[in-house]
């Protein structure tokens, strides 16, 4: 049985999905056939946003699950270390801790995922007393991709969104984790129903309906699902932002001498946009903050260094 929360405790992001560890490759600007080694890192979009949200004074739930194994107490130790509720992460005997193989890159880098226990989330980590104490709940496409993770988060995701609560999601698409695109579209589709906050990139989108499209058109697709705030990241253009019936917000990128590491960049900004939506900033405020927490994670290979003060960089 997962412990509860006190009654007066509100969660400010509860973040369901993977975490896995990351290897991301030691050699610049190549793909994952011309790496010769790898350095180890905690890793997995929803877990990223959990870590930096928790880095940045909000209260964050992790709910994930690992294999019995020294990768899954890694990722235990490395989320607690920072402060993250780890009592709804999941340990399974008969599953692996899932891993990813990334290409080190400026732009969206090459990857090999090994799944096995990330997909196995089950409607038992999550209570409706959760979900009644949660402001937002975020999600992702990965952790959408395989069941149970898929029926769970849908069914919850319902849970919550007739609560009151919130939702997000990371569209990070990516076919070689669906069975096929339709299936992906289908899903995808059925969440944007609660009316999530969205965050997608170029690549995501170009992954998606396999052709490059307007952004005006990208916008129009999921505010006809249902969204009303759509959030495109655009790399090193910056990002532009739609809200249903307004006009169209874009900032540029913050301008940043060398590029590191590009992973973890897109969940560096979305941690920083959430932080500033539950913070009541402005759509504005909210862009500014999270592209600021994208610079400096693109400054620094793997997560967000720890011997700094994050949220004195933003604010």
């Amino acid at each position: 049985m997962y412990n509860e929360i006190n009654n007066r405790d509100k969660i400010d992001i509860l973040c369901v999905g993977e975490v896995l560890v990351d290897f991301i490759g030691h050699q610049e600007d190549v793909l994952i056939n011309d790496t010769r080694d790898y350095h180890r890192y905690l890793g997995g979009s929803p877990t990223n946003v959990a870590m930096n949200s928790t880095r940045l004074g909000l209260n964050t739930i992790m709910v994930a699950t690992v294999g019995n194994d020294g990768f899954g107490s890694y990722i235990s130790e490395r989320l607690a270390s920072v402060g993250v509720n780890i009592n709804h992460l999941k340990v399974l005997d008969n599953k692996s801790t899932s891993v990813i193989f990334v290409s080190r890159s400026q732009g969206t880098p090459d990857f090999i995922p090994y799944r096995s226990a990330d997909c196995c989330i089950y409607e038992e980590q999550i209570s409706t007393e959760i979900l009644s104490n949660t402001k937002i709940f975020h999600t992702t496409c990965f952790a959408l991709s395989k069941n149970p993770a898929q029926k769970t988060i849908l069914k919850k995701a319902q849970e919550a969104y007739d609560l009151g609560c919130k939702l997000s999601i990371d569209v990070n698409y990516a076919r070689k984790l669906w069975k096929s695109k339709s299936k992906a579209l289908k899903v995808i589709n059925a969440y944007c129903k609660f009316n999530p906050l969205i965050k997608i990139s170029e690549d995501d989108m170009l992954r998606l309906f396999e052709k490059e499209l307007p952004h005006e058109e990208i916008f129009e697709f999921f505010h006809h699902q249902g969204v009303d705030t759509v959030c495109l990241t655009l790399g090193s253009k910056g990002v532009k932002l739609s809200q249903k019936g307004k006009d169209i917000i874009q900032m540029p990128a913050i301008k940043i001498d060398k590029v590191m590491d590009s992973t973890g960049a897109g969940d560096a900004f979305w941690s920083g946009f959430l932080f500033a939506y539950i913070k009541e900033k402005s759509i504005n405020e909210c862009l500014d903050i999270a592209l600021k927490l994208a610079a400096l994670k693109l400054q620094n290979v793997g997560r967000l260094p720890d011997n700094i003060n994050i949220l004195s960089k933003l604010l």
